[in-house]
């Protein structure tokens, strides 16, 4: 009797569990690679493995093919000879059902997948399902295996995270809604990959590369900007942000990746790289590749390749707007976990990998960078692949700061070995605190192993590149800017400058500040005072400066600092210049979230927001932003419209949590005054019984009627 199937189990429920992917959804199959998962067949007899046929075939892509890899034939009798093997093992066996292991090479490419079955060597396919297959950090043979478990909760399983931002003096958390599991993420990852230039160019290459997680992360860097292609965000890093929205708005990756995919892959505006970062860490971890926020302060961006910034100021301490090279108050990028076989036959590159979706440079025509092992910029290993040179100035390029003069020329003021890359950060594991990893980039700054390591790098990358030569003498004259209370918006700044010489000096004494986009690019001049002062010697002379928030505050609205600057000359000998310089991130207002600790899912819930007017006028125009994957279903808006000095006000808003587990309620507050300002909490949701709110499908619930 001819063996007949007469219902396929697909055990979605159980099998996405298993697979982690049921936080994703319980209604299609989406499975890892590398790892079983089971379907049981309804049959007219017991199963004959040895004399039976049973032929299954999985197919990704627009043309599977066994030869890329993206097609498989398996089964029963047992098939031989596909590049990539899939498998299907016996589990279980009875007179009316039996159930099936299959399970995927840990090398298969991810992506959508139609799984067909025929029973017979002559039957006609019949298409099972379509099924989802991800990267799989639990499984030892993929590229993509991470070891640690409390990593793989983090780097994967995490919707919730902080993104540091500020300066290396004042460090401050951006609470990021990651939601790579909400249902529709999935999707939109994979329009993604479908939508890079090389897929659209040769589609039969592409998915057959899409097998290996350098290639998906190269190209997941190119497809977050949308410089060159049709990208997920198109990038502006000064006003006016018309036609879109200011990048201090966002913090949540869902809202840009939906707007994306519902306007037809028209880019989204605006984003900064923390921006792009946030964005690309939400693709990566929904496509199953462990990954983590990485934050620089003191961030380099070489332009010309030869591993040294030069900084320019005028012979008033003014710094000019033109320079192509800059070092930004801070950076963000995301480090990818991955195997690199491609450069070691051992594990020596293995690990962690920078990925910078932000569009400086291009990296073989196209804007991207990485992956690039963490471990080669420890080393100065900048002939590797990939954008080695360009990371390792990032973190470890020497600055030179020169004076122009009027005549034209220029002098050089002195030269820092470890300004660059300081305090680089990342959200420790399993808790909301900064971890520093500056460690794992680089040696210790002044060590000499932290200079041969910089040679190194000069040597192997960049021999055809002319250095200056570098003199590093001590100054003749010591000053030092410093902040005398906290810096607070809304709040005139009080800061001191400290001169002290072993000889008697008569100074010319010229302080500036100037409101610095985040990126080092100055804008516009906030503060100026020239002073002559006699520094008498072995003792210290402190100068006061106070910056009133009536100069500062407009400037500040699309700013992120103040660089405060003090050039001194000395009279006697004209050619020498000293410079201080400080970075000031004056502290935001606060806002305060009150909300129960504790919820029901799709049981309403009420979260209060409290401002308070903290400056002495009436602050106009204000609107309240509050955001939470799987608390709301789109962005909840209040508007403020007045708020007078030392007012309080109260914001009371209802709303449903529809997905439980741990989240994290977001605010945002916005007026005429003071930019984005943010808090969160956290909000633990309970499980409901009821499986679905009374509504049709899960986009309707999202996204409304």
């Amino acid at each position: 009797m001819a063996l007949e199937i007469s219902k396929v189990e697909l055990h979605v429920k159980e099998n996405n569990k298993e697979h982690r992917t049921d936080d994703v959804t319980v209604k299609r199959l989406m499975v890892r690679r590398g790892q079983n998962f089971k379907i049981t067949l309804k049959t007219n007899r017991q199963f004959q493995p040895d004399t039976d046929t049973l032929i299954f075939t999985a197919e990704t892509g627009p043309k599977p093919s066994e030869e890329k890899g993206t097609r498989c034939v398996f089964g029963f009798p047992k098939l031989t000879g596909a590049k990539k093997a899939w498998t299907a093992l016996v589990q279980e066996s009875g007179r009316s059902s039996m159930t099936l292991a299959i399970s995927s090479p840990a090398d298969a490419s991810v992506g959508s997948y139609n799984l067909y079955m025929r029973e017979g060597s002559h039957a006609t396919p019949q298409s099972i399902t379509n099924m989802v297959l991800l990267f799989n950090p639990w499984c030892t043979e993929d590229w993509v295996h991470l070891p640690e478990e409390a990593e793989r909760q983090e780097y994967v399983m995490a919707e919730q995270g902080i993104i540091y931002r500020g300066s290396a003096d004042r460090i401050g958390p951006l609470a990021w809604n990651f939601g790579q599991f909400e249902e529709d993420m999935v999707d939109i990852c994979m329009k993604l990959l479908d939508m890079n230039p090389k897929c659209l160019r040769d589609p039969a290459e592409d998915f057959s590369a899409r097998c290996n997680p350098i290639y998906v992360g190269r190209v997941v860097s190119a497809m977050i900007n949308a410089n060159g292609d049709r990208g997920i965000l198109a990038g502006r890093w000064q006003t006016p942000y018309s036609g879109g929205v200011a990048p201090t708005k966002w913090s949540s990756s869902v809202d840009i990746l939906r707007r994306w995919y519902k306007s037809y892959y028209s880019p989204v505006k605006y984003g900064q790289c923390w921006v792009f970062a946030g964005v690309m860490c939400t693709v990566l971890r929904c496509l199953g590749i462990p990954c983590r926020v990485v934050s620089n302060f003191q961030s380099a961006h070489d332009t010309d390749k030869n591993l040294t910034i030069d900084e320019y100021y005028t012979d008033h301490g003014v710094r000019p707007k033109e320079s192509h090279d800059s070092v930004w108050n801070f950076h963000v990028w995301v480090e990818g976990w991955m195997k690199r076989p491609d450069l070691s036959g051992d594990s020596t590159y293995d690990g962690w990998q920078v990925l910078d979706p932000t569009p400086q440079e291009k990296s073989s025509g196209v804007f991207c960078c990485g992956p690039c092992p963490v471990k080669a910029v420890r080393e100065g290993y900048t002939d590797l692949k990939y954008d080695i040179p360009f990371v390792f100035a990032e973190v470890n390029a020497d600055q030179v700061i020169w004076m122009l003069m009027r005549d034209g020329s220029k002098h050089r003021l002195h030269t820092a070995t470890s300004n660059v890359g300081q305090n680089i950060s990342t959200k420790a594991v399993g808790a909301y605190r900064r971890e520093d990893i500056t460690a794992s980039y680089k040696y210790p700054e002044v060590s000499k192993k932290e200079r041969l390591v910089f040679e190194e790098a000069v040597r192997r990358g960049n021999e055809h590149k002319p250095r200056p030569q570098l003199s590093l003498k001590p100054p003749a004259l010591k000053l030092e800017i410093t902040e005398e209370k906290e810096s607070i918006t809304g709040q005139d700044l009080e800061l001191s400058l400290l001169l002290h010489s072993e000889h008697l000096r008569e100074l010319s004494v010229q302080i500036n500040a100037q409101a610095m986009r985040y990126t080092g690019v100055p804008d516009s001049l906030v503060y100026r005072e020239e002073k002559d002062v006699l520094l008498q010697p072995k003792q210290d002379l402190k100068i006061s400066i106070r910056i009133p928030f009536s100069l500062y505050g407009t400037k500040m609205l699309d700013n992120s600092s103040l660089k405060v600057s003090a050039l001194v000359h000395d009279k006697q000998h004209p050619g020498d210049g000293y410079l201080a310089v400080k970075n000031i991130v004056p502290q935001e207002p606060t806002i305060t979230i009150q909300a129960p600790s504790t919820c029901q899912q799709f049981t309403e819930m009420t979260v209060e927001v409290i401002f308070d007017n903290p400056i002495s006028s009436t602050l106009r125009d204000g609107v309240l932003t509050l955001t939470g994957s799987g608390l709301l279903r789109h962005p909840m808006v209040t508007r403020i419209p007045v708020l007078k000095a030392d007012q309080r006000v109260r914001v009371q808003i209802p709303f449903t949590p529809y997905r439980a587990g741990s989240r994290k309620l977001m605010a945002d507050l916005d007026c005429d005054t003071f930019r984005d300002i943010k808090a969160s909490c956290n909000v633990e949701v309970k499980p409901n019984l009821v499986v679905c709110p009374p509504c049709t499908t899960f986009n309707e619930f999202i996204y409304g009627a």
